[in-house]
């Protein structure tokens, strides 16, 4: 069995410390079809997320973290 998984990568526009990024990054994760989150706190605007498309959107991912008050966008490859 194939299971497809696409990344994308998310650029927060605010300067986040480790414990909010944390906090996005578990929302996430909670989100149906996902697959790992990474983020580096030298790198702290970007987070690339890997998920099952068959599952869910990028857009929805992208809502669930403007839905935590944080603006961001998906940067295109």
């Amino acid at each position: 069995m194939d299971i497809k998984l696409v990344d994308i990568i998310l650029h927060i526009d605010e300067t986040l410390d480790h414990a909010k990024l944390e906090s996005i990054s578990d929302k996430i994760r909670q989100q149906d079809g996902v697959v790992s989150v990474a983020f580096h706190d030298d790198k702290a605007h970007l987070m690339i997320v890997e998920y099952n498309p068959d599952k869910n959107k990028s857009a929805d991912i992208l809502k669930c973290v403007t839905d935590q008050g944080v603006h961001a966008e998906l940067i295109g490859l």
